[in-house]
């Protein structure tokens, strides 16, 4: 099937625009230039690169809003919690000190950390987003591409209804209080906290060097970090024991179509990398406790918003129907 002239004139204004736009008003980085290059080049290379293309759109959605969001930062919306937030944290987890006092767990853990825990949360941490990526791009070849797209439609709700509430609500990290206090400072970098450590052991300055770049720290509640893996999850579980067709299907026997259930430990390992990663945002002081259990209510609340009332909606229902044919579901 060869590429309309229609779509050649879209995909390729469309490109040019989001180019310029980022260079004149957001701020231009090499990785979106990476991302424009390698999506035109999947574009225009082969029907089937195309097709994955178009489904790889959602998470190039999710990086453009997370990007734009420098236009408007949540700390000129609303005010920033640093105290409230924390004094939540030590009233509801907070352990007891030897001078009868309360810290977070937060704070133990900055002081009381071990080289194997370092290494762990450091691997774990590193697949918040390559990991959703991984899942989706196994089922996409596979064949689950209807289990994908939904997949990847809601890891996006998800970021939307987790950025919605960064502006409602921002606030300041655990490792912020550590190092800086009480007082909201607007403007002070970004901090690798406790995964610095895993730099050291690594040799290379893996999360110093996107950490340092980070332009808004105050976006701690809820912890997407601690949802992205979880929606992963989540659809790793549907796709095991449901066929595209919603048929449940035995261990070992084919779905329709000649589609086999998501292999058990794929499943298994989508568990362990959450639930490291929901160890990770505590341990090495990137999120409270409480950050994590709102980040895990906000991956449950994205995929129901998309699955149980997003896709009720008529024109998104058409729309969805659309974009499976196209990517060949």
């Amino acid at each position: 099937m060869g590429i309309k002239k229609k779509d050649t004139v879209v995909v390729l204004s469309a490109s040019a625009a989001f180019l310029v736009f980022q260079s004149l008003v957001v701020g231009l980085i090499p990785a979106q230039v990476l991302m424009v290059s390698l999506f035109l080049l999947l574009f225009f290379a082969h029907e089937q690169s195309r097709r994955l293309a178009v489904a790889l759109l959602p998470f190039v959605v999710f990086e453009v809003c997370y990007d734009w969001m420098r236009l408007c930062p949540n700390y000129m919306v609303n005010d920033i919690d640093v105290r409230g937030l924390y004094d939540a944290e030590t009233a509801i987890f907070g352990i007891a000190t030897a001078d009868g006092s309360r810290q977070t767990i937060c704070e133990y853990f900055y002081t009381h950390h071990s080289a194997a825990a370092d290494l762990v949360s450091g691997l774990a941490y590193l697949c918040w987003v390559p990991g959703p990526m991984a899942l989706g791009l196994w089922l996409y070849f596979t064949g689950h591409r209807r289990e994908y797209l939904h997949f990847a439609m809601a890891f996006l709700v998800v970021n939307w209804v987790g950025f919605a509430i960064y502006y409602i609500h921002p606030a300041a990290p655990p490792w912020y209080v550590i190092s800086h206090g009480f007082e909201a400072v607007v403007g002070t970098p970004g901090s690798a906290a406790g995964l610095e450590r895993f730099d050291s052991l690594v040799g290379v300055p893996v999360f110093s060097s996107i950490y340092v770049n980070n332009s808004n720290i105050f976006a701690a509640v809820p912890s997407l970090h601690s949802a992205y893996m979880l929606v992963a999850t989540i659809y790793a579980v549907r796709c095991r024991f449901h066929d595209r067709h919603g048929m449940s299907v035995g261990q070992g026997i084919p779905g329709r179509n000649g589609i086999l259930p998501l292999p058990w430990w794929v499943v298994a390992v989508c568990v362990v990398i959450t639930l490291g990663i929901w160890f990770a945002a505590v341990y090495t002081c990137h999120h409270y406790i409480i950050d994590v259990l709102l980040g895990i209510a906000t991956a449950f609340a994205g995929v129901w918003l998309f699955e149980c009332v997003l896709m009720r909606w008529k024109p998104l229902h058409r729309f969805m129907k659309g974009y499976e044919r196209y990517v060949g579901a």
